[in-house]
């Protein structure tokens, strides 16, 4: 079993797939990733050896890339800050109304039910 960043990593999928379950990583970043360390996008987590493993370890902690708590940290600061400045956004975030200028006379009844 593998952990990254706090994420444990499925034994069974491929490693493009596996790391796409870190938060802040998608396909794209993942097939990097895979490039950089020499390995297969099709080879299996539990077919990954000790070596290549602390290397992928070794990647992130090197990296400067935001990932996993670190982000979601950083999303919430930007928000907070929306809502400091009285951003138009972060008004909107407030009453739980649609941020990106959707309609809201009929169709903003989802963005409601969960202000409840």
């Amino acid at each position: 079993m593998i952990y990254l960043l706090e994420t444990e990593l499925p034994k069974n999928k491929s490693i493009l797939f596996a790391l796409t379950k870190v938060y802040g990583i998608g396909k794209k970043q993942s097939s990097i990733i895979c490039k950089k360390l020499g390995l297969s996008t099709n080879c299996k987590v539990i077919e990954l050896s000790h070596d290549q493993t602390n290397e992928l370890v070794k990647l992130f902690e090197n990296s400067n890339l935001v990932l996993s708590n670190d982000l979601k940290k950083l999303q919430v600061l930007f928000l907070k800050k929306l809502i400091n400045i009285k951003a138009y956004k972060g008004l909107r975030k407030i009453l739980g109304l649609p941020i990106r200028g959707q309609r809201t006379h009929t169709n903003a009844k989802t963005a409601r039910r969960f202000r409840r």
